[in-house]
């Protein structure tokens, strides 16, 4: 079962889709989602947020802060920014 990942900021949706693999950097270190993960909150910290999508390709974002929320295969990314 897939990931359904949403990486928002507050002008625009950056990305969304389903993905196999989420990885994003938090206040408590590096952080890997894979389907079936655990609930989780995370605060981000500035760095990257990779997105692997199911056709195998690997998406990069650089975030400026924000959140990230799993639950149910759902994974909501919210930054303040993205390059």
């Amino acid at each position: 079962m897939p990931l359904n990942v949403a990486l928002v900021s507050p002008t625009q949706q950056v990305w969304s889709g389903q993905a196999s693999f989420v990885s994003a950097r938090t206040t408590e270190g590096d952080l890997g989602v894979l389907p079936g993960h655990t609930p989780l909150f995370g605060v981000l910290v500035d760095g990257a947020v990779s997105i692997k999508g199911l056709d195998g390709t690997t998406q990069e974002f650089n975030v400026s802060g924000g959140f990230l929320s799993v639950s149910n295969d759902r994974v909501s990314i919210l930054t303040e920014s993205v390059n």
